[in-house]
């Protein structure tokens, strides 16, 4: 070997006439089965292939590789592993030039074809497999990075090599390895795909990846089932090995061969039944993840998407398994670039801190609002399917495959939730506020067209589940969520809905809407602090944390105060509140004085708080007792918790006082009493015991000085309302029925972010205006609409500069006069509807106070002479 050695170096024009000399005894000796004189010509090849580089050596490739392929046609597994061999040596050789003929199908073929090995002796299947997957990885290393051989990702070569790997990757001798996975816990899986990914970034070339095999890892946590005593090590298990392989191909895939390379594995996760369970899907995605360079992950999750849209009609467990193996990509994802592990300071937790400033979450990009309208459009869906099956189970008798069929859809359903709100709570806060917007859109609102979801079909009940379900994803959405500014939020698109819904007639849907505002108001992390409705002794003990207000939310509170106050006052009165409800509603006022209140602000709350107390007093609704009793609760604890955030030590003793006065007397008006279980109520509340009640005059006082309006105290909190709330209201007095306030209820719901803007030019005091005569010149000006649309430009302006310019008492009485003016035409309306037919006598009678003018009798009526013929 030696001597032949140096004739081959000496000459090398002499190494195609040596080759092709060694492969046709290699041919003869193969048909004859001598496998000794074959072992001796594939060393002589592989040896005469390691030390000769020189650029005769291609026609040489030539015939070694026509060789290797003879030996893998072979039915011998022996010459099968030595051929395997020969190439693996042959790809790890760095070629100077490129080779513009040279094609490797057969050997994708042939290596896919080796991992798929049944052969009846365990332990020669396994070097079979073995062998086939270091064939594999050996093409791989020696086309992948060569731009001449980008054939090897086109899918016929994909489909062939992917599955491979994923067939040793689960093979049923290898089970231990998931029980492993188990066992090393998220840390322990942090550690292992993390350090693969560092390897990739850092190592420079292929060969040096270091192997960090699952193997190692189960020797170091002492896995029970470690092999001993089969004399192989890690590389020779083909599920380790075919998992190395899959993770070196997937990190060479360039951007434009994602999608060749995703593909395999959705299919073969498909054919293998293999989404239900879904460990081992969630598995291999977790290595793509982690394998892929960072900037590609967007187009693997946009990959989970078009498979998932594949699979509308599937079962609802296939759906719940690609949906959860999304949520897996999306958390993979979202941790950005590379990073190392630290520890949390007194914690367990170990988190990943980026190396380099590069932002995090650029891995969605455009594709943001496709994704989430893909997750909502399976959510609709799979309410469908479950209230389908629902309506299906009132008329068949297998009742019990029916519900776990609905079992099963809310696990679908759980768990688009879930990656919906994993999706949100990643982006950065510029995207995550149009996120917000996005999914308040197609939350469905009675009466409202701006979502996007047919309720028609669904129902009631249907809308509801989707409204619980979208509301729910809008928590973890903005969950963190961290605003310096609360206008923008809180924009007028987003905060009209949410208060639609906050008004409706479902204590569940009121408590979702609730906590939206509080991850939104809440900047400083201060409900922990404040959870419970309670009397609280010490409020500096809790360590709030607050700044001071910005002139952005001060604007935001004179431009949308009055809009927070009117739903927190219109929800305290409803009558399926439970404790949460005032819990949450506690907390509410509670974030809204320590985030947005000023000395204007905090006048307000209390106005409002005075105002709900006058409410309960009053009862003009007719509450239960145990709704008035929580109130009345709900303003001594934020009146309490008020009083000590302002520091007035006067404001303070009042409180103090009342509270004191209500343990002894009235314990059911404390937040500590009223909310316990089987509770005492009153038969009525005492409106004459005016100790036991907050007075406006005595706060007054105690405010009074430098910074507080007091004066303001003095006028009654009158919540703004709507149109359609002044008829129903008018209507609901007039006939006295339940019906009547349904009605009412609803078209309050509807038009709840429609405020009144009526100017006095629309409501025209003099009678003979309404009464104008109708001739051809008043129709011929009615039609001339030259300079309409002028006048309408010139009275839009005024309203908003005068809205923008005037003080807010002035706009309170404004609005308050034309909501008085609106009620007495109302009124005058309702009467003209109901008068009797007027009397051909014409005699004049007083009713109501209103004097009732002669009535002209109708043949003495003069009609125009165009209407009588």
């Amino acid at each position: 070997m030696e001597k032949l050695t140096f004739y081959a170096v000496s000459a090398p024009e002499k190494l195609d006439r040596i080759g092709a000399y060694l492969a046709d005894r290699l041919s003869r000796d193969v048909v004859r089965h001598r496998y000794g004189y074959v072992v001796i010509a594939m060393e002589a090849l592989d040896q005469l292939l390691m030390a000769c580089h020189s650029q005769s050596i291609k026609p040489f490739v030539e015939s070694f590789l026509h060789m290797v392929a003879k030996l893998l046609e072979s039915r011998e597994p022996d010459l099968q592993v030595l051929g395997t061999n020969s190439f693996v040596k042959f790809a790890n050789i760095e070629e100077d030039t490129p080779s513009y003929h040279r094609r490797y199908d057969f050997f994708v073929s042939q290596f896919s074809a080796m991992c798929h090995s049944t052969h009846e002796d365990p332990e020669t299947r396994t070097r079979i497999r073995v062998a086939g997957i270091k064939g594999l990885q050996g093409v791989v290393r020696k086309t992948v990075n060569d731009e001449l051989q980008a054939i090897i990702w086109e899918p016929q070569h994909m489909d062939k090599l992917i599955p491979s790997m994923l067939f040793n990757m689960q093979d049923a001798d290898d089970l231990d390895r998931a029980h492993m996975w188990r066992r090393l816990g998220e840390f322990g899986r942090k550690v292992l795909d993390q350090s693969w990914r560092v390897a990739r970034v850092r190592c420079t070339c292929a060969q040096h990846l270091p192997v960090f095999t699952h193997q190692h890892l189960r020797l170091e946590v002492g896995h029970p089932s470690t092999p001993s005593g089969t004399g192989q090590d890690g590389e020779e298990n083909p599920a380790v090995l075919a998992e190395n392989c899959f993770r070196e191909l997937l990190g060479r895939a360039a951007y434009g061969n994602m999608k060749n390379a995703v593909r395999p594995v959705l299919v073969h996760l498909d054919h293998h039944h293999l989404w239900d369970p879904n460990e081992f899907a969630v598995s291999c995605f977790r290595i793509i993840m982690y394998s892929i360079q960072a900037q590609h992950s967007h187009h693997v999750i946009q990959q989970v998407l078009n498979h998932l849209d594949g699979h509308n009609k599937s079962t609802p467990r296939v759906r719940a398994g690609i949906v959860q193996v999304l949520l897996e990509t999306v958390a993979i994802a979202a941790k950005g670039s590379v990073g190392m592990i630290q520890e949390s300071k007194g914690s367990d937790v170990f988190n990943f801190e980026s190396e380099s400033p590069t932002p995090h979450n650029l891995w969605l990009g455009p594709t943001v609002l496709e994704v989430f309208n893909t997750l909502l459009k399976h959510l609709r869906m799979s309410v469908d399917f479950e209230l389908g099956e629902s309506s299906r189970r009132n008329s068949s008798s297998s009742v019990s495959s029916v519900r776990g069929r609905e079992s099963d859809e809310r696990i679908v359903q759980n768990a688009i939730i879930q990656t919906i709100g994993f999706f949100g709570g990643n982006l950065p806060d510029y995207q995550r506020a149009e996120v917000m917007m996005f999914i308040m859109g197609k939350v469905p609102v009675y009466g409202t067209p701006c979502h996007t979801l047919d309720t028609v079909k669904i129902g009631h009940q249907g809308t509801k589940r989707i409204q619980t379900m979208l509301l729910s994803s809008l928590i973890m959405v903005t969950s963190g969520f961290k605003s310096k500014s609360m206008s923008a939020a809180l924009p007028p698109p987003f905060l009209d809905p949410l208060f639609s819904i906050s008004l409706m007639e479902d204590s569940e849907l009121r408590q979702l809407v609730l906590e939206i505002l509080h991850n939104i108001i809440d900047r400083h992390d201060n409900r922990a602090k404040l959870r419970g409705i309670r009397i609280i002794p010490n409020v500096a003990a809790l360590k709030i944390k607050r700044e001071k207000i910005s002139k952005q939310d001060v604007a935001f509170m004179k431009k949308h105060g009055q809009q927070l106050y009117r739903h927190v006052y219109l929800g305290c009165k409803e009558e399926d509140n439970v404790h949460k409800n005032f819990e949450l509603l506690f907390t509410t006022l509670a974030i809204l004085t320590i985030e947005l209140a000023n000395e204007e602000v905090v006048i307000d709350l209390i106005r409002l708080s005075i105002a709900l107390q006058e409410m309960t007093l009053n009862n003009e609704e007719n509450m239960p007792m145990s709704i008035r009793c929580g109130i009345m609760a709900l303003v001594a604890a934020y009146l309490n918790f008020l009083s000590q955030m302002i520091a007035n030590p006067p404001f303070c003793q009042h409180v103090s006082k009342v509270v004191e006065l209500r343990t002894l007397d009235a314990p059911y008006l404390l937040p500590e009493h009223i909310f316990r279980d089987k509770c005492p109520l009153p038969e009525s509340l005492d409106k004459d015991d005016r100790q036991l009640y907050f007075q406006t005059a005595d706060m007054a006082e105690c405010l009074a000085g430098p910074g507080y309006n007091v004066e303001r105290l003095s006028i009654p909190y009158i919540p703004q309302v709507t149109v359609l709330y002044t008829v129903g209201k008018i209507i609901h007095r007039c006939k006295q029925t339940s019906r009547d306030r349904l009605t009412r209820r609803k078209s309050f719901v509807d038009t709840i972010s429609l405020q009144v803007d009526i100017m006095s030019s629309s409501l025209p005091d003099k009678q003979s205006e309404l009464a104008e005569e109708i001739t051809f010149e008043t129709l011929k000006k009615a039609i001339d609409t030259t300079g309409v649309e002028e006048q309408e430009r010139e009275k839009r302006r005024q309203v908003m500069e005068k809205f923008q310019k005037a003080p807010f008492e002035e706009i309170a009485a404004h609005c308050e006069s034309k909501a008085n003016m609106l009620h007495d035409r109302l009124a005058q309306i309702f009467e003209l509807t109901i008068r009797p037919p007027p009397s051909p006598s014409g005699v004049v009678s007083i009713s109501a106070g209103h004097t009732q003018h002669p009535s002209v009798p109708v043949y003495e009526m003069k009609f125009p002479d165009l209407c009588v013929y």
